[in-house]
């Protein structure tokens, strides 16, 4: 009987037949309309901060923890969240974390109460963590072993693309026609998920239960620390002058509206990605060895630049296609290091971003006060950048092992 039931679910699992019958690229278009939602969602209030404050009856301060909730669900919840669901099938963990996330966008959409809308937001950033850990094992899994880096990157699409087009619209549809038409959007597109990804999105298995280490066996294993250390040097580098470009353009006296260079940033930041897609998975040390030097030399020109508006747009160019990739290169250097506990090895990388987040507030404040933007702003991102670089190239055996 054991027998008859193995052979069904071989039959019946897309998990086992979808990379024998080829690539998946629709199921990982779901994955990237996932992440899209996922950035959109938590991002999208730092742009309707007075609209929020307006119609919750608050001040602009208090309406600023809808992200800081959301970013305290992530830290808090992410890692046991993965820890806890690594047993269960990918595509159940997806659809009902998704349909969660959707319920609580919902209430926050029609909420009046500030408490329970910073609640909803903590419980929709619990569910980002969760989704973050798992997207990069799960578009692995379903996705031959020599498509895989190709398959996530394609899966991390959602990350440049609500940056640069979701946030900005959802701004905008918040200031047009009023900011809780923006994430009632938020709650359609979470419903267009779990309905299409239900036919859509093929199963993969959780982890062994006998390959299930502790959360600090994890920590321990070959390769994971230098990448935990990689990742808050260059996510605070990066994070820190994305606060405050605005900060910096007008410290050297660029007139480049901030709008326009983060859309440029974003465009740059896609393309970096493709790039990551079309060679991670032959030479992934080297596209993080060039993506590190890349950024630190965007970070060069942004300190010599003066008051230059071609070196800072050249800069931000440099910079948008070295971070592009960032994400999905150091997601499947996790995953190659961590091997069945990808995805609790690849939650605690949700938590050091959001880390990073809200360092780069904090610490770019300090940085602008002193009233040296132009200076140490990009020397800030030369320093770290360097720093990761070095780890990067010293950890060669199994953070960035070269492969062929």
């Amino acid at each position: 009987m054991p027998r008859l039931r193995t052979r069904g679910a071989r039959r019946s699992s897309p998990a086992t037949t979808t990379p024998a019958e080829g690539f998946p690229l629709t199921a990982l278009l779901v994955m990237a309309v996932t992440g899209f939602l996922l950035i959109a969602t938590e991002t999208m209030p730092a742009g309707l901060l007075p609209e929020i404050a307006a119609g919750m009856g608050v001040s602009e301060g208090l309406a600023g923890q809808y992200v800081s909730s959301y970013a305290l669900g992530t830290v808090v919840c992410a890692v046991p969240a993965a820890a806890l669901t690594r047993g269960v099938g990918r595509r159940k963990v997806l659809l009902v974390t998704v349909g969660v996330f959707l319920l609580a966008n919902s209430v926050v959409a029609v909420s009046s109460d500030l408490v329970l809308t910073l609640v909803m937001r903590f419980v929709c950033g619990a569910c980002s963590g969760l989704l973050w850990g798992m997207l990069a094992g799960y578009a692995r899994r379903i996705s031959s072993p020599a498509s895989a880096g190709r398959a996530l990157s394609i899966a991390s699409l959602g990350t440049p693309v609500g940056l640069a087009v979701g946030t900005p619209f959802g701004s905008w549809l918040g200031t047009s026609f009023g900011w809780r038409w923006s994430f009632l959007l938020a709650s359609a597109l979470a419903l267009v998920i779990v309905v299409v990804g239900r036919f859509v999105l093929p199963d993969a298995p959780g982890g062994r239960p006998e390959a299930q280490l502790p959360l600090r066996r994890v920590l321990r294993i070959p390769g994971v620390a230098p990448i935990l250390v990689v990742i808050p040097l260059w996510m605070l580098a990066h994070n820190t002058m994305y606060t405050y470009v605005s900060a910096y353009l007008r410290a050297v006296s660029v007139p480049l509206p901030v709008d326009r260079v983060l859309v440029l940033f974003g465009a740059c930041a896609l393309v970096g990605l493709l790039l990551t897609g079309a060679l991670i998975d032959r030479s992934l040390r080297s596209l993080v060895l060039g993506s590190l030097v890349t950024f630190l030399l965007a970070g060069g020109v942004f300190l010599v630049a003066g008051g230059s508006r071609a070196a800072v747009l050249a800069a931000v160019v440099a910079w948008g296609l070295a971070f592009g990739g960032a994400a999905a290169q150091l997601q499947t250097a996790m995953a190659h290091a961590a091997g069945e506990n990808a995805d609790v090895a690849n939650s605690f990388i949700g938590v050091a971003f959001n880390l990073a987040i809200a360092g780069a507030g904090v610490f770019g404040a300090v940085l602008i006060g002193g009233g040296s933007a132009g200076s140490t702003l990009p020397l800030l991102m030369v320093v770290l950048a360097g720093a990761a670089l070095l780890v990067v190239a010293l950890a060669r055996r199994h953070a960035f092992p070269a492969r062929g």
